[in-house]
Parts: C-alpha cells; sequence; structure tokens
C-alpha cells in the first residue's frame, strides 16, 4: 500500500495499550518535531472543531463501507457536532470523539493521545510492571500468568490469585466504564482486562498496592515495585511505530516446538524465520499467539511462508474500491510439520488473520478461546492536537468468505482457562497443543 505500514492492531483502549503478559504493547510513535503545541494563531475551540471536522471527514471518505454498516454518519455528524461547545479541554474533546466513533460499532477507529506517545528516539519502554499477566473471566480479575523472579513473583504473587483491588480502588470500579453499552462481551472482557493492567502497570521503580484472595480464598496484601520491562522496542516500520516486543523460542517435552511473540512487528522476522527454520526435526511446531492484538498485516504472509509447501492464501481485505488478497508463498526450508496455534480472548487482527486462514487451508489446528474478532486494516492520521487517530480502511474475510469482524476465530479445539488448572500449576491450553502434536505425530 505504496510503502505505508498496513496496521492490524486493535487498540482496546485509547489511553491504555497492552499485549500479551500485560505489558505494553502499543505506545504510536511520532518525531518530536511533529508534536506541536496549538497554533497562537488559533484558539482552543478552533483546534478542537478543526479535530473533529478531520476525523468526521476522514470516516466518510476512506470507510470501507460507503453505507457505514447501516449507520447514517451525517446524522452522526449533526448529533455530535453541537456538542463541541461543551468541551473545554483535549480530554474530553478525545472522550467525545471516541464516542462518535463507537457509533459505527467497529474495531480499529481509535483517538490516541498524545500522552500515549512516545519519542522515535526512546531507548526503552517508559512503562514497568510487576511481571504478571491479568485476564478477566468470571468476572474477576484473574491472574493467569507471572513470571519467574519478576518482582510479582518475589511478593508471592501466583496463577490462580485474585485481584480485588489496585491501590484501593476496587477491580469493579476500574471496569465499570466498560461493562456498559452495546460492545460484545469478548470485547467487554478484553477491555476490562486491559484497564486492569494500565493499573496494575506504571513507571519502573514506583509501588503498586494489592489486595488478592489467594489459593485458599485468605484476603492478602501487597505493595510491590514496578521493574522495568525485559523486552525490546523496535523500530519504525513505515507507519507502524516502534513497538515493545517479547519473543520466545524452544523445545518443550518430546522435542516439540514452541515459539512465542506479542505482536507481529517487523523486526520480530530476524528472531521468528531462523526460529521455524531451526524447528525442522521437531515433531511439530506451537506458535502462541495468546494476548497478541495484532500488528503489520503483511507478517501474516511472510510467517505463513515459513509454515507452508504450496501456493495458498489467507483470505482478502476489502477496500471501498478493490481488494487485496493476502497470498502466500512457500518459502526455502519451511517447516513441514504438524502446527498448533493457541489463541484465547486477547488474540485480534493479524492474529486472527494468520490463524483463521492457516485453520480454513488445513495447515494448522487452533486450539485454545474464541479470538477477539476485531481485523479490520487500519491507518494512523496525527491530528491538530499531537493525538493520533487510527481509521479502519477495509474489512477482512477468509478464504472461505468467512468475516472475522465481530466473529472471532472459533478454535478447532476449545479449551478454557480455569482457575482450577492455574492454581494446580498447569496450563491446560499448552497441554492439549502438546497432546494434539503427540496425536499427529503418531
Amino acid at each position: 500500500m505504496k510503502k505505508i505500514a498496513l496496521l492490524m492492531l486493535w487498540l482496546a483502549l485509547a489511553s491504555a495499550f497492552i499485549g500479551a503478559r500485560g505489558q505494553t504493547a502499543y505506545q504510536p510513535t511520532v518525531p518530536q518535531s511533529v508534536v506541536s503545541s496549538i497554533p497562537a494563531s488559533k484558539t482552543l475551540s478552533e483546534v478542537h472543531r478543526e479535530t473533529f471536522e478531520i476525523v468526521w471527514s476522514t470516516v466518510n471518505e476512506r470507510h470501507f463501507d460507503p453505507t457505514f454498516g447501516g449507520v447514517d454518519w451525517n446524522k452522526v455528524r449533526k448529533q455530535y457536532a453541537p456538542r463541541l461547545a461543551e468541551v473545554k479541554t483535549d480530554r474530553e474533546l478525545y472522550a467525545l470523539l471516541q464516542q462518535m466513533l463507537g457509533e459505527l460499532h467497529q474495531s480499529h477507529f481509535n483517538i490516541i493521545p498524545p500522552e500515549a506517545i512516545i519519542e522515535d528516539t526512546a531507548k526503552e519502554p517508559p512503562t514497568g510492571g510487576l511481571g504478571v499477566d491479568v485476564q478477566y473471566l468470571d468476572n474477576q480479575a484473574l491472574i493467569t500468568r507471572v513470571d519467574d523472579g519478576s518482582t510479582g513473583a518475589r511478593a508471592g504473587l501466583r496463577p490462580g490469585f485474585i485481584i480485588e483491588q489496585i491501590d484501593g480502588t476496587p477491580v469493579a470500579h476500574i471496569i465499570e466504564r466498560f461493562t456498559t453499552g452495546k460492545a460484545s462481551p469478548a470485547i467487554i472482557r478484553l477491555r476490562s482486562a486491559r484497564a486492569i493492567m494500565t493499573s496494575l502497570n506504571g513507571k519502573p521503580g514506583t509501588a503498586v498496592h494489592l489486595a488478592y484472595l489467594d489459593a485458599r480464598d485468605q484476603a492478602q496484601e501487597a505493595t510491590i515495585k514496578r521493574a522495568r520491562l525485559k523486552g525490546e522496542l523496535s523500530p519504525r516500520f513505515g507507519s507502524f511505530p516502534p513497538q515493545y516486543t517479547e519473543f520466545e523460542a524452544k523445545r518443550l517435552a518430546g522435542a516439540v516446538g514452541y515459539i512465542r511473540f506479542n505482536i507481529f512487528s517487523m523486526s520480530l522476522m530476524e528472531k521468528i524465520s531462523p526460529a521455524i527454520r531451526a524447528m525442522g526435526r521437531a515433531p511439530g511446531l506451537i506458535l502462541d499467539l495468546r494476548g497478541n492484538p495484532g500488528g503489520v498485516g503483511n507478517m501474516s504472509q511472510l510467517i505463513a511462508g515459513l509454515l507452508t509447501s504450496e501456493p495458498s492464501s489467507l483470505g482478502a481485505m476489502h477496500l471501498r474500491v478493490g481488494s487485496i488478497n493476502f497470498n502466500v508463498s512457500p518459502q526455502p526450508n519451511a517447516f513441514t510439520g504438524s502446527v498448533v496455534i493457541l489463541m484465547d480472548g486477547r488474540s485480534a487482527s493479524t492474529s486472527e488473520v494468520f490463524s483463521s486462514g492457516l485453520q480454513e487451508i488445513g495447515r494448522a489446528v487452533v486450539i485454545g478461546e474464541r479470538s477477539v474478532g476485531a481485523a479490520l486494516p487500519s491507518v494512523l492520521t496525527k491530528l491538530p492536537t499531537g493525538a493520533l487517530f487510527q481509521c479502519a480502511i477495509a474489512d477482512f474475510k477468509t478464504p472461505k468468505g468467512v468475516l472475522i469482524e465481530g466473529r472471532g476465530v472459533q478454535p478447532d479445539i476449545e479449551v478454557k482457562l480455569t482457575r482450577a488448572t492455574l492454581l494446580a500449576g498447569r496450563d491446560a491450553q499448552l497441554d492439549a497443543a502438546i497432546a494434539q502434536i503427540q496425536k499427529l505425530d503418531q
């Protein structure tokens, strides 16, 4: 697309960009030179109106569906434009714009405030964490993963514990703004989990106070320092800004291959490609995309080419005019063994394109939970206030013509996380993936 990185990364919250293991996964970045203050010749209200018009007009001109999914976009403008008179701050403007975009009931339409933007020259992520991951399951903030050696682990946190308060604020209050409205249950759970992680994360060296239930449902409290994230910031790739990246490759029991990465960032191809080729003699390969929110859409084709021996397609995206196929070309020394993809209710965008495509052509078995259902390619536009506007420009359908948006990827083998298995120290989804490879290898 004319050297513009195609974004297939869903932002669950405009003010919180959290990925695998609850760490910062998406922090849009623009050069400092373009993050300008309001021109002296314009008043705040004039800048707000200009920003409003840019957002509304961009959707009006670039939305892939000229009917806007049945939404009267002109009527929406008439409904929201008068409310600009009540807006006094940029934060209030962003809330108004996000609410207006919510009328579309589609993913990948987001306002990203300047405070979420870091500089291109940043050497490391500005956010610290406890080394834990949290999911919102059964109306509870459940710890699902704790990194070995992390500050959370040293403080005694374990998978299966339930967080009840963060810095004195009940979890119910942290997520209450997401539990109302017309969003799907899957998106509500995702937004809730990310809001909780946003509250847990913060500047490295600062502390957070937790109230939680342990394995015996006994009330406990702990004050834990946040540590700097261990991952790396990737370089900018076209319009796709630097990202916090994590990568892991190893052999599991029975020499089964395992690869996990938290985001589809092009810089990770330097690690993914050799890691897949190194698994050549493994009986099978597990690709762990749990919690992966997507990223550069074209990476799905590149990775699929390392797993296939015949030309194929992962599907196609459809713009207002024309379409673009996600064709896959086999690569030298491709992995030909069994492939299992792990997904959960936080896997989105490029993760869904990649998984659904390989699933439909019979190349991979998907295990875990249904994905988010947010697979709209998008681009970023800078706004006069210094914020960024993420706008979807296409929809996406699988090789069989199935629309992923709002539906998600249904796993071939559904395995849900439960508190009981977590407390027992088991990863039931990973266990099921290993068992599936052993079955196919017989």
